[in-house]
C-alpha cells in the first residue's frame, strides 16, 4: 500500500483555498502579455534605449568640447547624478508596475498636472531620441557604404532611404511580439559594446601608459566648462529607466525591474569612462585633437594601424543606433499605450494586436512620426549628423525634465503611504536640483549656439501640450482623473482568487 504524504497547511490552501474579495476580473493594462519578460529581456529594453555603444563612441568628444580636460569628471559626475535619479525611480518600481512609468509615478506623487506634465516630457524624450537613432543609424550606414562608393554619404535621397527602411523594419519587429524585438535589441547592442571593447584593448596595448596620467586629471577647467560637459555626458545616460515600462509584461517586476535600472546605470558609466579615458589618451599619445575629430573612434584605429577596426565599428554603430531605436519605440509605445487606456489620448492607442498582444495602433503612430520628422528636417536642407544634434537636444530635454518630475515627486508619494525616510528624500531633492540646473544650462547654451532650432521646436512642444492640457480639461475631465493608471492583481492571479 501506498503511503500518502502528509497534508500541510500549503497544500490545504492550494486544494480549498479561501476566497479572496475586492479584486477585479480584468487588469486595466489587460491586452498586454502580461507576466511573460524575463531579466534579459527587461534588461534588453534598458540597454537598448540607453545604446551604450553608441555612446561611448560619439559622446566623449562632444564633452570634451565644453569641459576639456575635464571630460573624466565630467562623465563621473554625470553617472552619480544618473545614480541618485535611479535611486528615486526605484522608489516606485518596487512598489507599482505601471506601463506609464514616469509619469504614473508623477501622477501618483504629485498629482495630476505633473502626470500630464511628465507624459508629455516623456514623449518628447523616446520620440526624439528614436529620431536620432534612426538618422544614427542611417548616417553610420552610409558612412560604411562609402568604404566601397566614396561620396554616398552627403546623399540626402538614400538617407530618407534608409529613415524609412530603418523605420519598416523598426514596426516589423515591434509589432510581432516584445520577446522579439527584445531579443533582437540584445544581441545587436552586445555585439557593437564587443566592437568598442575591441578598440579599447588595442588601444590600451598600444597607448604609452605614461599618457594616461596626462588626461585623468582636470587641469585648468572653470565650473562653467564643466558644468557643460556634465551637461552633455548626462544624455549618454538617458533611456535607463524605459525598463519601467515593461512593468506589466515583466515577470517579477518589483525585483528585475529596480535591477535592471540600477545596473544599467552602473554598467553604462564604467564604460563611458572607459572609452572617454581611451579616447583622450589615444590622441595624445598618437598625435591629434579630440576635438577637432568628426569620427574619433575611426581617426584613432587609422592611427594606431587597425583601419579595419573603424570598418567594424561603423557597422556595429549602425546596428547599436538601431537597437536604441527599437528599445525607444518600445517605450513610446507603451506611453501612448497607457494614455490610450486613461482616455487621455484617443483610445484607439490603447488597442492591441489579438495574436501579438503587442499595442500595434501605438507603433504605427509612433514610427510614422519617428520617420517624419527626421525626413523633414532633411528635406529641409539638413544632412543626418546636423539633424542629430537637432533632435538630440529635444530628446535630452524631455528626459532631464521627466527625471526632475519624477525626483520632486518621491518625497512626496513615500510620504502619503507612510513610508518616507531621509535618504530617498535627501537623494531625490539632490537629484531634482542638479537636473533642473543642467537642463538651464542646456537650453542656454543651445539657445545661443548652433542648433537654437531645438529649443524653438521644445517651446512649439510646450505650446501643444498645453493646449491639449486645456482641451482635456474641458472635455475629458474623467480621464485626467485617471491618469496614473497601472497593473493590479486580479481574481486569476491569486489563490481564491478565481471564481
Amino acid at each position: 500500500m501506498t503511503a500518502q504524504p502528509p497534508v500541510t497547511a500549503l497544500s490545504r490552501a492550494i486544494a480549498d483555498p479561501t476566497p479572496v474579495d475586492g479584486l477585479a476580473a480584468r487588469s486595466p493594462m489587460a491586452g498586454l502579455d502580461r507576466r511573460s519578460l524575463g531579466f534579459v529581456d527587461v534588461l534588453a529594453q534598458s540597454v537598448g534605449a540607453v545604446a551604450p555603444s553608441a555612446a561611448a563612441a560619439t559622446c566623449p568628444v562632444l564633452v570634451a568640447a565644453r569641459a576639456g580636460s575635464g571630460t573624466l569628471l565630467a562623465f563621473l559626475l554625470a553617472g552619480v547624478l544618473m545614480a541618485l535619479v535611479a535611486y528615486a525611480v526605484n522608489q516606485f518600481t518596487r512598489r507599482m508596475a505601471a506601463t506609464g512609468s514616469l509619469y504614473t509615478f508623477a501622477a501618483r506623487g504629485l498629482g495630476v498636472r505633473a502626470g500630464f506634465a511628465t507624459s508629455a516630457a516623456m514623449i518628447v524624450g523616446y520620440g526624439f531620441v528614436a529620431m536620432f537613432a534612426l538618422l544614427g543609424a542611417a548616417y553610420y550606414g552610409l558612412t560604411l557604404l562609402a568604404h566601397a562608393v566614396p561620396g554616398v554619404t552627403g546623399s540626402r535621397g538614400l538617407v530618407l532611404l534608409l529613415l524609412a527602411g530603418f523605420g519598416a523594419v523598426c514596426l516589423l519587429v515591434l509589432w510581432r511580439g516584445i520577446r522579439l524585438s527584445t531579443r533582437v535589441t540584445l544581441v545587436i547592442e552586445l555585439l557593437s559594446i564587443a566592437g568598442i571593447l575591441v578598440l579599447i584593448v588595442v588601444l590600451l596595448v598600444r597607448v604609452p601608459g605614461s599618457s594616461f596620467a596626462a588626461v585623468a586629471l582636470p587641469r585648468s577647467v572653470g565650473i562653467p566648462e564643466l558644468a557643460a560637459g556634465t551637461t552633455v555626458a548626462v544624455t549618454a545616460f538617458v533611456g535607463f529607466e524605459s525598463a519601467a515600462t515593461l512593468g506589466v509584461e515583466s515577470r517579477r517586476p518589483f525585483a528585475t525591474i529596480p535591477r535592471t535600472i540600477r545596473w544599467t546605470v552602473i554598467a553604462a558609466g564604467l564604460l563611458y569612462l572607459l572609452s572617454a579615458y581611451t579616447q583622450l589618451a589615444g590622441f595624445e599619445a598618437l598625435g591629434g585633437d579630440l576635438v577637432a575629430s568628426d569620427s574619433p573612434v575611426n581617426d584613432l584605429a587609422a592611427r594606431a594601424g587597425v583601419e579595419w577596426i573603424g570598418l567594424l565599428l561603423d557597422a556595429a554603430l549602425a546596428c547599436s543606433f538601431l537597437a536604441c531605436a527599437l528599445a525607444s519605440t518600445t517605450a513610446l509605445a507603451r506611453v501612448l499605450f497607457s494614455l490610450g487606456r486613461e482616455g487621455i489620448a484617443p483610445r484607439a492607442l490603447g488597442r492591441t494586436h489579438r495574436r501579438f498582444r503587442t499595442p500595434y495602433v501605438a507603433l504605427a503612430v509612433g514610427v510614422a512620426v519617428e520617420v517624419a520628422m527626421p525626413a523633414v528636417l532633411v528635406l529641409a536642407g539638413m544632412g543626418a549628423w546636423q539633424a542629430m544634434g537637432v533632435v538630440v537636444v529635444c530628446a535630452a530635454a524631455g528626459y532631464m525634465t521627466a527625471y526632475a518630475l519624477v525626483c520632486v515627486a518621491t518625497p512626496f508619494f513615500l510620504r502619503r503611504i507612510g513610508e518616507l525616510t531621509a535618504g530617498p528624500a535627501v537623494a531625490a531633492a539632490v537629484a531634482a536640483a542638479g537636473l533642473v540646473a543642467a537642463l538651464a544650462l542646456d537650453l542656454w547654451l543651445e539657445a545661443s549656439g548652433d542648433r537654437a532650432l531645438a529649443v524653438l521646436l521644445l517651446a512649439g512642444v510646450a505650446v501643444v501640450a498645453f493646449a491639449l492640457w486645456a482641451l482635456c480639461r474641458r472635455r475629458r475631465p474623467d480621464a485626467l482623473r485617471r491618469i496614473g493608471l497601472y497593473d493590479e492583481p486580479t481574481m486569476g492571479d491569486v489563490l481564491g482568487g478565481a471564481p
